[in-house]
């Protein structure tokens, strides 16, 4: 039987226990982010809440970052960014392919900001109220979105009527602008979708892909690093049984909080799960900080720090201190936070919840990640959604593979 769990490629969630909470995507920040070397203006856009029906008539401002330095007129390029779950600043300044190439092409250069997320708030500091402010937050209209600020661009910059209009993006980013292609063809040319996982969704992809790809990251970084990960994880629950191991364990990793029990050490094992998908998706051959400050190729200095060590869980501790704190600055590591603050992590439960489950799955034979422990019968009731405190049932399971690999989960949304 297969560890089957609810994550997402290159968007993994994760529930590390207690809170009831969808535990966010990526670890937060401690060091100095680069300052971004790119200059743009900051614009706003009138969008329609509802794109296809009349049971409203309310509207929001889209928040786009626009720069034309390079743009000619006369029918010159539109680079558009699909914006995706989080503020549309960090992908601005973190996607330099796009500006790279923006000077060859002399093309426009504009990232459109997904509802919901940053600024681009249809109801304010209510957008996550209640099912009523909430229910507009999908893919669907996001598209919709960005077909109509196309639309106004083309009509409103001079020069630009004509533009050709490519689309990028990368995670969830890349799905919409591959599906962006798909329903708006009239209105992009072409999409560059990248690292999108549109193929992982129930049937279409085998579960267990993308642990044995991340498995063989860590291979190729330092021959054996997968093996101390896969070692790890039954080491880090033996000693984690004693009130001395755990001691021994909140000090070997610097952690901010003691492990006090073992549902402690359950937290930090997802913890350490998460540390070793998302560093994988980070892999970058140069310097970035996209998540963390980190340097080139991360695995591979990580890989080396973890191998180097006779013991397992030193490697495993220096290898994750290094993902946390490559720049020096944090005072130690805090395993209860593991979001960017500037990605929306409440909104993209909603998404993940409602439209945007991509089953995958683990079993420590094929990948280095934790073998299964138990077996788990998933129990098929909707989903509980809490907002500000109360508890609504507003999410029933859409589809199948939702009823057969989601377990029942409050959601809480505060």
């Amino acid at each position: 039987m297969l560890y089957v769990g609810v994550f997402l490629i290159c968007l993994s969630v994760a529930h590390t226990g207690g809170t009831g909470l969808l535990a966010p995507r990526f670890p937060r920040p401690r060091g100095p982010v680069l300052r971004s070397q790119y200059s743009y203006d900051t614009k706003y856009f009138t969008q329609p809440v509802d794109h296809f029906s009349f049971t409203t008539p309310d509207t929001f401002d889209q928040r786009y970052l626009m720069n034309r330095k390079y743009f000619e007129g006369n029918g010159g390029p539109i680079f558009f960014y699909t914006g995706n779950e989080g503020d549309i600043t960090m992908f601005c300044d973190n996607t330099g392919f796009m500006w790279d190439i923006a000077p060859k092409f002399k093309a426009m250069v504009v990232f459109a900001e997904h509802r919901y997320y940053g600024e681009s708030m249809p109801y304010g500091k209510d957008s996550y109220k209640d099912p009523q402010h909430l229910g507009y937050l999908t893919a669907e209209q996001a598209l919709a979105d960005f077909a109509r600020l196309i639309t106004h661009l083309k009509s409103s910059i001079p020069g630009a009527a004509n533009s050709p209009v490519v689309a990028f993006g990368g995670s969830y980013g890349g799905m919409l602008a591959a599906w962006f292609r798909m329903k708006y063809p009239s209105s992009v040319i072409g999409s560059l979708a990248a690292s999108a996982p549109v193929w992982q969704f129930e049937g279409l992809t085998p579960c267990g892909s993308s642990y044995s790809i991340i498995t063989e990251d860590f291979q190729k970084g330092s021959p054996g690093c997968e093996t101390h990960i896969h070692k790890s994880w039954d080491l880090l629950t033996q000693m984690g049984q004693t009130a001395a191991g755990r001691e021994k364990l909140s000090s070997m990793f610097s952690l901010c909080s003691p492990l006090n029990t073992s549902t402690d050490v359950g937290t930090m094992s997802q913890w350490l799960l998460n540390t070793w998908f998302n560093l994988a998706m980070v892999n970058y051959p140069y310097p970035a900080s996209f998540l963390e400050p980190l340097p080139a190729w991360p695995v591979k200095e990580v890989c080396s720090l973890i191998t180097a060590s006779s013991d397992v869980l030193e490697g495993i501790a220096a290898g994750a201190t290094l993902y946390y704190n490559y720049t020096g600055q944090a005072a130690c590591l805090n395993i209860k936070e593991s979001a960017v603050s500037s990605l929306g992590d409440l909104g993209w439960s909603f998404q993940f919840c409602s439209e945007m489950t991509m089953p995958t799955c683990m079993d420590g034979i094929h990948d280095m990640f934790p073998p299964p422990a138990m077996e788990h019968d998933c129990i098929h009731h909707p989903v509980q959604v809490h907002m500000e405190g109360d508890t609504q049932a507003i999410l029933d399971p859409p589809a199948v593979w939702w009823q057969k690999y989601h377990c029942c989960q409050q959601h809480h949304f505060q």
